[in-house]
Order: C-alpha cells, then structure tokens, then sequence
C-alpha cells in the first residue's frame, strides 16, 4: 500500500512546525503523472525564477545577499516568516493526524504556535538591535568571538543539515506519489532550484518565494476548508456530528489523551516546540532582514496571527476529511468484496487527507494545485535552511573565525554563494542515500538541537549579566551532545532504525531533559568562571542590555 508519513508520528520524534518533509516516507509508488499539479507548479517555478533575477541585479553587498539590506517591511516578513513556518508537514501530517485521533491532533496544532510568544517577547527585538545578520552575532556580542561563533555555527549547521536530509527525501516521495515524476528527478529539481534562489538572489529571492508560497498555501486551505464548512451549513458542531458517525472511534475522536497518553512525553513535546522554534537559524535569520526593533516586533505580531488562522483551517480539513472521505470507497484501496479499514487503507496513507479532500471539494484542478503548493512549500523552506548554512560557514565561521575579519564583502558574499551551490548538491546526494532510509529520527534530532544548544546559548547571552563565554560554549556543547545522544538511544532510532530489542533512553522527545542540562551547565560554568576576561564580559552587559532594549548603535535598513 502506498503510504506517505509526510507529517508527525503520532507519538514519536519531536516534531517541529518549520517541518516540510517529516518522519519515515514508508514505500511510496510512482503515480500517474499529473498535468494540472506538474503546469502550476512550473508557473510557481517561473513567476519565483522571474523575482530572483530581479533580485540578483539589486544584491550587491553583504547586507543585501544576507538581510535583504534590511529593507522587508513588517507585513511582507510576517508573509516570510509564516511561509518559512508552515510546512507540508503542517497541512498534510496535522490533518492526517485529526483524521485519525480527532479532536487529539489539535495538541500538535496548537503546540506549534506557542513557541511564537518566546520569540516576541523574548528574541524578536533584542535580535534584531543586537545583530546584523545570524544569531550568532547576537550570542557574541560581548562574548568571545571565536568561541561563540564556532558553537552557533556548529548548532546551526548541524539543525540544517538534518532538515536538509529529511525535506530533500519528503520532496522525492511527495513528488513520486502526487506528480508522477521518479524519485531521483524530484531531488535534482529540488535542490537545483534551491541552489539558484539562494546563489543567485539571496534573501531577497529567498523572502518572495516564501511569501508567494505563504499566500499559496494560505488561500488554499482557506478555499478548502471553507469548502467543508459550506457543506454543513458553516456550523462546525453539524461537521462534528457527522463526523462522528462515520468515524471508527465513534464519540472517542472529541476527547483527549489516545494521541500523547505519557505525561513526561506530552510535557517534553510541548517544551520542544515552545523553545525549539526559538532555536531555529532560518527563522532566526528573519529578523534581520526588517528595519528596526520596531517592525521585527510587528513581523512576530502579524505572523502569529497567520500561523495561528493556518493550523485552525488544518483543523477543519481533518474532520472535513473524515466526513467528506470515509464514507467514500474512491478514496481507498478496496479488499475483498469492496472492504476497506477507514484509517488504514486511504490511498497514499492517512497523509494524503488534505490532497484527497482537496478531489472531493474541488474537482483534478483543485487537487493539482493543492499538490503543487506541497511541493512549492517544501522548496520554500529549503531555501531558507540552505540560506542559514552558507551564512553560517561565510559570515560566522570564515569571515569571523578564520579571516578574524580581514575579508572584503564581496569576497565573503562569494563565498556564501559558493557554499549554498555545494549545500545544495549535498542535500541532493543525501536525499538520494537517504531515499530508504527512515529518516524520523533526523527531524527530531534537528529540532531537539534548536532547542538544547542555539536557544540556551541565545538566550543565556543576551539576558543574564553572569553569561561567560566558558559558560555559553560549555552548555552549548553539552546541550548538543546531550540532545543527539538521547535521540540516537530513543527508539526511534536504536530500535526502529538501529534494530536493537528495547531503547536505552525511555521518551522519543528528549527537549525536556537536554535543555535544562544546557542551562544549568551554562550557569555552573559561569559562575565558577573566575578569569580576568569574565570579568570583562559581565561588564559589557550594561552596554549589550542598553542596546538591546533601546537599538541605540544598531544598524538601520541598507542605503542602496
């Protein structure tokens, strides 16, 4: 049976909401070709093409290739920002998930957006007032550079490259089952595209595409679940019934606790999305590319409200799903005597809910847009991550670490350019490896870092005055360490991937455990720091925290 795992397992690794291509794609069949999804995603290809040409004659300075040249107003970045936020795994794998538990999957929808009032009221404006272009620049400002730098890098690098690995495999499979193109041509389309947005137009190229791609998704869901609505008189409590009636479970699909029944694992989960999102480089990235404190403030504000309206229409295509499909055999592969298990037997897996209603509600048209703007969402937040790590290696390790800032711009920007061109085929050879491979355990491992080495460093140097460059480093690393240990002896990866009888650490989320080791190390570590140059950087932090909360001396929009 043909079976697309694009979203979060119900009960396994950490998901994120910045996913695009999630947990074990299972074995997935060439499908048909399909025209209509293969000619508007070639549209989307163009009208993007088009803005990166455009782009790339106005990218002349580092500021331009990096933060747009700090120019993207605050509702074209809140676009950006939710366009890098709301993946396919978001729209296929959370409807997936309230076809098959119900009212439970709304744990995930909501789970995903609390991690924004951390960024708003936490990161947004003190990022912005610190930083230039990473977050490392922010971690470093009164830290040690070398140190500092080669730690958020690392954190960085690492949360790429396994979102790479993982999105480049979700695009192959998604690709194979929806537009009928094989596997290897999907990855080479992919990362090609990825690699010119990011060399040829940088974030300028990369922002239009994921506000197109925000604007995409967003009225397409809204037609679709406005579409279900219209069917039952606009009165959810009408969908809810009939819902109930078709579903197995029967009334147990309105209550709580069969999705995430493990408190310590439930507890973990929400941790990890809360203080992962704030951990993440490329939606870091972001808050750089506005004119001040001010307008990232706003980008958080508006973009919220976006991702907030998102996951309620996910919400509502699930239960629209198991009104609108169960009771339809079209939509499943048929046993003996035109049997079928509701929850099991859908074409193309529980995933592929949103993609089959879109059919039921729209007609082939409205199918292959809904699959073109899948794929369109995975090649937008590939840009992104691919964004993130050319900067990491040109603006943080090179230009910082290993030049010590004795490089022009246009050599740094060179470099960046170059390596988005080698990330790029990287991530192409990887997903091809990887096209077996079950590659859960990769998203996990990416978001747990997110949130067990990038944000307890972030948010230890910017908000307490005790923060010593031993300190940040030491938590950061053990908070890495800790993170990628405890996913690889989770099961997820020691039984299901590894083979093994039973797993060595207990819970598939490891977020509650890591990132209270990586403060608690970060303190210890500070605090026993004695040396002159600790000394120094506790002095320093009047002069960040004034900073940070005023922008006084921080950089303003690029002049061109």
């Amino acid at each position: 049976m043909n079976r697309l795992l694009l979203g979060l397992p119900l009960a396994a690794v950490a998901a994120s909401a910045a996913y695009a291509a999630g947990p074990d794609l299972g074995a997935v069949q060439q499908s048909a070709t399909n025209w209509p999804a293969i000619l508007m995603f070639l549209f989307f290809v163009l009208l993007t093409l088009g803005i990166t040409y455009k782009a790339a004659k106005g990218t002349k300075s580092a500021a331009d290739f990096y933060a747009a040249g700090g120019g993207i107003s605050a509702g074209t970045n809140s676009l950006a920002i939710a366009g890098d936020y709301m993946s396919a795994a978001s729209f296929l794998g959370i409807s997936g998930l309230v076809y098959t538990s119900g009212f439970d999957g709304l744990i995930y929808s909501t789970g995903f957006l609390v991690g924004w009032p951390i960024v708003l009221f936490l990161i947004a404006e003190r990022l912005r007032n610190l930083g230039k272009f990473t977050f490392a620049d922010v971690a470093s400002f009164r830290l040690d550079q070398t140190s500092i730098r080669i730690i958020s890098a690392v954190g960085t690098l690492v949360v790429v490259a396994f979102y790479l690995i993982a999105q480049m495999v979700g695009a192959g499979k998604l690709i194979q089952l929806l537009f009928g193109l094989p596997y290897l041509y999907a990855v080479i389309i992919v990362g090609v595209l990825m690699i010119v947005y990011v060399a040829f137009g940088g974030m300028k190229a990369t922002t239009w595409v994921q506000v197109i791609k925000a604007c995409l998704l967003l009225g397409g869901a809204t037609f679709m679940a406005g579409a279900v609505l219209f069917k039952y008189g606009f009165n959810p409590e009408t969908l809810f019934a009939a819902s109930v009636q078709v579903h197995p479970k029967g009334d147990a699909i309105m209550a709580p606790g069969g999705l995430v029944s493990n408190p310590v694992e439930a507890l973990s989960l929400g941790v990890g999305l809360m203080f992962g999102t704030a951990g993440l480089p490329h939606i870091l990235m972001r808050f750089f590319t506005v004119s001040d404190a001010q307008a990232a403030r706003k980008s958080v504000f508006y973009a919220t409200g976006l991702i907030g309206y998102f996951y309620i229409l996910t919400f509502i295509i699930g239960f629209g799903g198991i009104a609108l499909l169960m009771s339809d055999p079209i939509y499943f592969k048929l046993g003996p005597a035109g049997a079928f298990d509701k929850l099991k037997d859908m074409i193309g897996g529980t995933n592929m809910v949103a993609v089959n209603l879109a059919n039921a509600v729209g007609g082939p048209y409205f199918l292959g847009f809904i699959s073109a703007v899948a794929f369109a969402t995975i090649l937008a937040v590939v840009a992104g991550l691919t964004l993130a790590g050319a900067s990491a290696i040109s603006h943080d390790l090179y230009a910082q670490v290993i030049a010590r800032g004795r490089t022009t711009e246009k050599h740094e920007v060179n470099l960046s350019k170059i390596s988005a061109v080698v990330i790029g085929i990287v991530a192409i050879y990887l997903g091809y490896v990887f096209e077996n491979q079950n590659v859960a355990f990769m998203v996990g491992l990416a978001f747990a870092v997110a949130a067990s080495c990038n944000f307890p460093v972030l948010a230890m140097s910017i908000l307490w005055r005790g923060t010593t460059t031993w300190g940040a480093l030491a938590g950061g690393l053990v908070g890495l360490l800790a993170a990628v240990t405890m996913v690889v002896l989770s099961k997820a990866v020691w039984v299901t991937t590894l083979g093994n009888p039973a797993p060595l650490f207990p819970y598939d989320n490891p977020a509650l455990f890591s990132m209270p080791l990586a403060f608690a190390t970060i303190w210890v570590v500070s605090l026993l720091d004695k040396s002159r140059r600790a000394q120094r950087e506790r002095a320093a932090f009047e002069a960040q925290y004034v900073r940070s909360e005023t922008g006084i001396g921080a950089a303003g929009a690029h002049a061109h």
